[in-house]
């Protein structure tokens, strides 16, 4: 799986300052030093910049004419939570870059700046990245021994969830990975064992939804002997087979209520009985747990049990769709091209640009696992050297896709009594108008208050709840 991008020399150091003078003097310092250098002078230049240049490093004045540091320093960890931030305070205040470190900055600089100590923060804070990098692929290239699964890409909201499972794999911390299907949530499950302290212990995988209610209890905790028709032998259960290892319960959204409050206990506690059985066992196990549904809106509708989510939710993190990402679908298609015709011991294979742009074109409701049936299908019908439009089926998957709905009112999920209805449309409503209003105002949490007509602490506790930060 690919680490985020090492710094390299050549990667500019992002200035944002408002004062001209201010700003050529940090320039000259920095290019006399061999650094590249590009400028903004206020938090929306800056966050244009940081996805046009992709800076090595951010220099910022906390205090900008249009937003300020603190969405400079947003927006940066949202381009690359490893990418160091360097903010500039006038002397006098010293609490402002004390909360500016607490929210992800690597040094603060105090006003009026002194070139030396300019030069000496910029290298030490490159050293820090280089540092973290060659750490990272250390890691990256030892998981990929004990079994570590590839994860192909480039794109930043990519690179954004690797580097969060980097960050979650040296705890014990229950990871909740969000998801569309076909994202390949298991696949960043393994690879986050693979990187975890756990990496020699089992890693057991449960579908929640794949196995009948009746059977499920007894899957995850086991039975003893005669516990039930047909239980002719005692049988452990997933949580035993994952002790001192990672267990995965996939598709966690359709676990049935009855279930959810033994799985809350076993989670919190590590104890269970197996069916049937009065010995309490203790576990092991780090839990990670994945799900396609939106599970706040499960919580309102009655439909999960609140406390379990809090429980699952401590790191959460979100796997982008393959529409959301573009840039990969090539690097995808090529990475299973070359997989797929050396297990057919076919000879290499040329993409046809009029083939892949047709890929690029394509939806792909199901993601990447719909990418890899479809370039698995075609390297299987290939009766040339090149891969055709019409090796690929689109045309068909297409017209077999769902056509989009007329109405958005008939995708809204109804069930339930009229609270339960109104209140999961409430929800999606206020979630969709305040992402929007924050990017509207470029990630000024102010802005988008104001906007919204809000109070920015009412608006901060929504992020929170919707966890949108």
């Amino acid at each position: 799986m690919p680490a985020s991008s090492p710094v390299l020399a050549s990667a500019p150091v992002l200035i944002v300052e408002d004062k001209d003078s201010l700003r050529a003097m940090l320039r000259h310092a920095l290019e006399a030093q061999g650094h590249d250098v590009v400028e903004a002078v206020d938090e929306a230049e800056a966050t244009r910049l940081l996805n046009e240049v992709q800076p090595g490093l951010v220099l910022s004045d906390l205090r900008l004419p249009i937003g300020d540091g603190f969405g400079v320093l947003r927006a940066a960890k949202d381009f690359d939570p490893e990418l160091p931030v360097i903010v500039m305070t006038a002397y006098g205040s010293i609490q402002d870059a004390v909360s500016a470190m607490k929210a992800g900055a690597m040094d603060f600089l105090a006003k009026p700046v002194d070139p030396d100590h300019l030069l000496l923060l910029v290298e030490r804070s490159l050293a820090q990245r280089r540092m973290a990098s060659e750490f990272f692929l250390l890691k990256e290239e030892l998981a990929s021994r004990n079994g570590a699964p590839r994860i192909v890409g480039e794109d930043p909201s990519l690179k954004k969830v690797v580097a969060s499972l980097q960050r979650a794999a040296g705890s014990d911390a229950t990871v909740l990975l969000l998801g569309e299907s076909g994202t390949g949530k298991e696949l960043f499950a393994r690879a986050l064992h693979a990187l975890s302290p756990r990496t020699d212990g089992p890693f057991v995988a449960i579908n929640c939804a794949a196995i009948p209610e009746a059977l499920l209890e007894s899957e995850l905790f086991g039975h003893e002997k005669g516990a039930f028709t047909g239980a002719h032998a005692r049988k452990p259960g997933r949580f035993e087979r994952a002790h001192h290892g990672t267990l995965f319960l996939d598709e966690i959204g359709e676990l049935p209520l009855p279930l959810q409050a033994k799985i809350l206990r076993a989670i919190e506690e590590r104890r269970f009985e197996r069916v049937g059985g009065n010995v309490s066992l203790h576990v092991d196990v780090r839990i990670v747990a994945a799900t396609n549904r939106n599970l706040k809106a499960a919580v309102a509708a009655r439909q999960f049990r609140e406390d379990l989510y809090f429980r699952l939710s401590v790191f959460p993190v979100d796997i982008p769709p393959l529409r959301e990402r573009k840039g990969d679908i090539e690097i995808l298609a090529r990475h299973f091209i070359d997989r797929y015709r050396k297990e057919l011991n076919k000879p290499p294979l040329l993409l046809l640009s009029q083939s892949l742009a047709a890929l690029q074109a394509y939806g792909w409701p199901g993601n990447v696992r719909e990418l890899q049936n479809c370039v698995e299908r075609a390297v299987l019908l290939a009766d040339t050297d090149a891969l055709h439009p019409r090796h690929f089926n689109l045309s068909e998957a297409s017209s077999a896709a769902p056509l989009a709905s007329s109405s958005p009112w008939e995708q809204i999920d109804l069930s339930g009594s009229m609270a339960d209805a109104s209140r999961r449309v409430l929800v999606e409503v206020e979630r969709r108008k305040i992402t929007q209003a924050l990017r509207d105002a470029g990630g000024n949490r102010q802005k988008a208050a104001d906007a919204l007509g809000l109070g920015l602490k009412t608006l901060s506790a929504k992020i929170d709840d919707y966890r949108l930060d």
